[in-house]
């Protein structure tokens, strides 16, 4: 999406903001797009990220196994996912939950990343060649898998002109533990 802008309206753009996460498909100095998550999954990629291959089965495998117990799923994630239970208030976790009841919304998640594995990684192979010009903030979680494997910023800096970024003091959940932290980023880099 970001490829996507090019010219005036990328440089209109203040920036965008990418938050623990890597490139799908990431292409090392060289040049080799053998980096793809799918193609290089190991066995701590699939213990950290078997949900990128559980949500992107078909239609409606992940959707009927999600709903037929919703909050022991969202717990389960939020559990594996963050390193601080205590960051999510009984209050937060209901709103989580209500939120993410609907079976509509269970299955836009799953959509999701059905498109990870299918046009996502097509539009990707497709913009090898181009890069983000607008500023690029990367955050990601220090305690988290992402942290443990990868380069974030070089990751990035193979895709995008301008990006900065670090690792804050949570898991996966930036904002839920570690609050303070991502806000001063986000205010940094956004000139708020």
């Amino acid at each position: 999406m970001l490829l996507a802008l090019q010219g005036s309206a990328a440089r209109a753009l203040p920036g965008t903001c990418l938050a623990s996460t890597s490139s799908t498909l990431h292409t090392p100095a060289s040049g080799a797009a053998d980096s793809c998550k799918f193609a290089t999954a190991d066995k701590a990629f699939g213990d950290a990220h078997y949900h990128w291959f559980f949500l992107s089965q078909p239609y409606d495998l992940p959707e009927r196994l999600i709903g037929a117990n919703l909050a022991y799923y969202l717990w389960a994630k939020l559990r594996k996912w963050g390193r601080d239970e205590s960051a999510f208030t009984p209050a937060a976790l209901a709103e989580y939950q209500r939120c993410f009841a609907r079976p509509e919304r269970i299955h836009a998640t799953c959509k999701d990343y059905r498109a990870a594995a299918t046009t996502d990684l097509a539009h990707d192979e497709a913009d090898l060649g181009r890069r983000i010009s607008c500023p690029l903030l990367a955050l990601w979680g220090e305690k988290g898998f992402i942290a443990q494997k990868y380069d974030v910023l070089e990751v990035w800096r193979e895709r995008a002109e301008d990006v900065r970024g670090r690792a804050l003091p949570s898991g996966h959940f930036l904002p839920e533990e570690a609050p303070e932290e991502t806000y001063a980023e986000l205010r940094g880099f956004f000139g708020g």
